[in-house]
């Protein structure tokens, strides 16, 4: 009797945990799909070779202009700023919380590192217009300091508890007996670390740097308040821009329904959308290449 209660429990478990892992999938794409329809629309109206490679983004002028490569320049360059600065910083911290740091020490870096990631991206925005901003501008001679670089060093901030936390596990979770191996043949601990540790933790820490990257790209609040949200093409850091989250915050709460203008923010998200998953795409690879590197 109780045998055959157990298997209708594992069977009810299953079906339900069956059930919510086809659920996030259908809810996947629906998000994808409506994405899709809306861009569609507008794909009917506007060319996607114009839309891709067009240098203007104007949909309110009297002659509209939908050009998203500014759009995606200004993403990719404070996106791609953001991990210069957070995956050094990320990673190295990682390592010394992980190799070099006190167990008393330990405990109050791990939970300020992840308390950092409970700050409101608003908070965040709202620091780099009355602190960070001004000081680039002082700094670099510029009227203002709402520019790509603000961006990225905010957005470096908001990437940096998920790199360093998922790192950090990486690292640990390397076999202590590598480490060992490695003292024995005379290596001290930098070096271990520098060719040993990090190395064997490398598909944790790329892991890291994707989501820190997915995070940075999706980010909308932070970017909005603090890159001046120009949408001309950016020739460098310290220039103005707008980017693709920003565009579709600032944008759809005012576009009139079902126009030209309202179905390209859809085509937009789309792009957006496939920009996070080119980036998970080519993390996933070089991760399954250092996985069969240490298999092999």
């Amino acid at each position: 009797m109780q045998y055959k209660k157990r298997v209708a429990i594992d069977k009810i478990a299953k079906i339900i945990f069956k059930s919510t892992g086809y659920l996030v999938l259908a809810l996947l794409g629906g998000i994808f799909f409506m994405l899709l329809y809306n861009a569609i629309a507008f794909f009917l109206e506007v060319s996607p070779l114009d839309f891709i490679t067009g240098s203007q983004w104007n949909p309110t002028a009297a002659e509209p202009a939908y050009g998203i490569l500014p759009l995606i320049v200004s993403t990719s360059i404070v996106s791609l700023g953001a991990m210069l600065i957070a995956i050094p910083l990320g990673v190295g911290t990682a390592a010394f919380i992980s190799e070099y740091a006190s167990p008393k020490l330990k405990t109050i870096l791990k939970p300020a590192i992840e308390m950092l990631a409970a700050i409101p991206s608003v908070v965040i925005g709202f620091l780099g217009i009355v602190l960070v901003g001004p000081g680039i501008a002082d700094l670099n001679n510029l009227p203002n300091g709402l520019n790509a670089l603000n961006g990225a060093i905010l957005l470096a901030i908001m990437a940096l508890p998920t790199i360093i936390t998922i790192s950090e596990d990486a690292i640990h979770a390397v076999p202590q007996t590598y480490r060992e191996a490695s003292y024995g043949l005379g290596a001290s601990r930098w070096q271990t670390l520098r060719k040993i540790t990090i190395p064997a933790a490398a598909p944790g820490i790329i892991a890291a740097v994707m989501l820190g990257l997915g995070r940075a790209i999706g980010e909308t609040m932070t970017v909005l308040m603090a890159t001046g949200n120009a949408a001309i093409f950016p020739k460098g850091f310290f220039d103005s821009v707008k980017t693709i989250t920003a565009t579709i915050a600032i944008e759809m709460g005012e576009v009139p329904y079902q126009t030209t203008h309202y179905y390209a923010l859809f085509a937009i998200a789309i792009v957006l959308f496939f920009m996070t998953l080119v980036a998970n795409l080519i993390g996933e690879y070089f991760i399954s290449r250092f996985r069969k590197y240490h298999a092999a």
